[in-house]
């Protein structure tokens, strides 16, 4: 199975202490596909599709994602821009983001077509979100689109995260022009509801699984927080209780780790519930975590469930 995650990834400076911060690296497609590639070990060929700079902080992030077992054959290279960055404040385990990113190379990840289509050659799945589709100009969104539409043709599954960031939009009307686009390729829905009562006006879970129901998605699952998954697989829908976590450092990255552990486990063949309960494991690991990826000890008892 290969599969491809693509979008933006950043320098991630995260707090460690009164004033001090851990340079790492994130971003919500690039968070999902590192700890699939720790949940999978060898069972899958996993990549992630981005572009970065030249620079030596980009080699840094190339050389990391080798060294962690993800391939980079979808990397481009840009001489002229180089890597985003974000900085994490934290109000408690609450956490806000700053953003140094308006000339990130990723923003140009769709302008080669043929690149596009050599990163998704061969993949059995492709995960986006809507970020992806946020940092991009409208004439790259087609180009990704198109790019997604041929690949499913040719047996791709498309996983999508609407991930909605109001302040990288121009408009909610933007966003609900956009999505409904890509909503039109996607085989597995992965929402949160947050999100999707701010954009569609959704008074609850049921009501988000309903509306993609009537887009023909034939598997939605919808995180809440700490509140319960609700979940439809071809028709057939269930609700799953959120384990309660302790020794929670930071909520980063939370979300995308849940979807890293729930689109492993289906790939192995696991159960709409077992499949759920590995992507809550995935989370809770992230969430005893600074930053949005786990640390190694935390990650081991994910790990173990794929064994």
């Amino acid at each position: 199975m290969k599969v491809v995650s693509i979008g933006e990834a950043m320098v991630e400076l995260a707090p460690v202490g009164e004033g001090l911060f851990r340079r790492g690296f994130a971003g919500d497609t690039y968070n999902t596909a590192w700890h699939m590639a720790q949940l999978l070990g060898g069972r899958a060929e996993v990549g992630f599709a981005t572009r970065v700079g030249q620079d030596s902080l980009s080699d840094s992030f190339v050389a990391g994602l080798q060294a962690d077992g993800l391939s980079i054959a979808g990397v481009g290279r840009d001489a002229a821009r180089t890597m985003g960055l974000y900085l994490i404040e934290l109000d408690g385990v609450e956490r806000r983001f700053h953003y140094w990113r308006s000339t990130s190379a990723a923003r140009r990840l769709a302008d080669d077509p043929a690149a596009l289509g050599a990163a998704f050659e061969g993949a059995g799945l492709i995960h986006l979100s809507g970020i992806t589709l946020a940092i991009l100009a409208p004439d790259a969104r087609a180009r990704l689109r198109d790019a997604l539409a041929r690949a499913r043709g040719q047996g791709a599954r498309i996983s999508f995260d609407p991930n909605i960031r109001p302040r990288l939009w121009s408009s909610p009307d933007e966003v609900r022009e956009v999505l409904p686009g890509f909503l039109s390729l996607t085989d597995v829905i992965l929402p949160s509801f947050d999100d999707e009562a701010a954009t569609w006006g959704d008074a609850d879970p049921a009501a988000t699984v309903a509306r993609y129901r009537a887009a023909r998605i034939g598997e939605i699952v919808v995180k809440n927080g700490a509140g319960a998954v609700t979940a439809c697989l071809d028709g057939t829908c269930e609700s799953h209780p959120t384990p309660p976590v302790t020794g929670i450092r930071d909520t980063t990255g939370a979300g995308d780790a849940f979807n890293a552990g729930y689109l492993a486990a289906r790939l192995t063949g696991a159960g709409l519930g077992e499949a759920i309960a590995r992507g809550q494991a995935t989370a809770a690991a992230v969430l005893q975590s600074p930053g949005a990826r786990a640390l190694p000890e935390k990650l081991a008892a994910c790990r173990a469930l794929f064994a």
